[in-house]
């Protein structure tokens, strides 16, 4: 179902970019405007990058093989990526286009017109934009976020593309559509890059520390007696799964079995508080009399060779590490 609804609404980008493409290149054709050749580039990147966004959001929901052990979701990383290359093309060619045009200037016509149309553009760019960012978070879909979030981008180019074509057709100033266009070639620029950089950071497992804190803040205050400790805790991103390897100090004497349920419990713990689909693979340490002692919570241990000290939080600084919690753990 979840598939489903991410392709419904990925075609419907599609199709409504599409329709925007044709209304903005005809809105160029009467206008000659540099500045609106720069939005109608900018919707040629919207097309090909939500068509490719939908082919992700397919191959992302493939399950687990063996030439993919960890699933298909890395595509969804590889479709941002294209889609932040693309659109620094776009905003190049836009930028080069309008400073050929200050040496070699040309006639602005029927601005007025420019202006309704790209005001119509920008109210249905917003609508869609608005609509794949809710959807993504909901469906936990980094490419319909990232598509939504460019055509976010989109309109402000429209918000600002109308202030100057408003100036442009009350003071007559043909050069400003020039100027216009290489400052919004350089603002698709920067969010093309800053898409480009979220590709990367997925690519290569940069962790995501506000996520990692939302975890360890579920288990530390769902804590159970016979978790001494987490520890050399990691997440890696598959698109809209995560895998999550950490370990675990539990008692020394629990038998296989015992040790089994205690990791099935965080499993089971996260995967129920969080949104996110989450595959954990957990190393259970035993733990380590006396040094272990001066912090476990455990109050029917009978094998106790300490007295209980004091009680660990856990946190980024002693949960990421990979060492046991004892009572010098800040």
């Amino acid at each position: 179902m979840e598939i489903s609804e991410k392709k419904k609404y990925q075609r419907l980008a599609i199709a409504i970019g599409a329709l925007l493409l044709m209304v903005k290149f005809f809105t160029w054709w009467i206008t000659v405007s540099n500045s609106i050749l720069s939005d109608a580039m900018e919707s040629i990147v919207n097309v090909l990058a939500s068509s490719f966004a939908l082919y992700s959001v397919i191959l992302a929901a493939e399950p687990q093989d063996e030439n993919h052990p960890y699933g298909h979701g890395k595509i969804e990383f590889l479709s941002v990526g294209l889609e932040g290359t693309l659109i620094i093309i776009a905003g190049t060619a836009t930028i080069i286009k309008a400073v050929y045009n200050f040496f070699y200037p040309h006639e602005v016509s029927s601005i007025a017109t420019g202006i309704a149309l790209t005001v119509f553009s920008g109210l249905i760019n917003l609508g869609m934009a608005r609509m794949l960012i809710s959807k993504g978070k909901q469906l936990n879909s980094i490419t319909m976020e990232g598509d939504g979030r460019h055509l976010l981008t989109d309109v402000y180019s429209s918000i600002g593309l109308i202030a100057g074509l408003a100036v442009i057709y009350f003071t007559g100033q043909l050069w400003l559509d020039n100027l216009i266009a290489i400052c919004f070639g350089l603002f698709i620029i920067y969010q093309g890059y800053k898409l480009l950089r979220d590709s990367i950071s997925g690519i290569m497992d940069e962790a995501d520390l506000q996520l990692i804190k939302e975890v360890i803040s579920v288990l530390d205050g769902n804590r159970r007696k016979n978790w001494m400790d987490i520890h050399n805790f990691r997440i890696i991103k598959y698109g809209h799964g995560l895998h999550v390897d950490c370990h675990a100090t539990i008692p020394w004497y629990f038998t296989l079995t015992e040790a089994h349920n205690e990791v099935k419990l965080i499993d089971q713990l996260i995967n129920k508080s969080l949104p996110n689909e989450m595959e954990f693979f957990i190393h259970a340490d035993p733990c380590e009399p006396p040094r272990s002692c001066a912090i476990c919570i455990k109050d029917d241990c009978h094998v106790r060779k300490q007295a209980f000290r004091k009680r660990v939080n856990w946190n980024l600084n002693n949960v990421l590490i990979n060492e046991k919690h004892d009572a010098t753990t800040k």
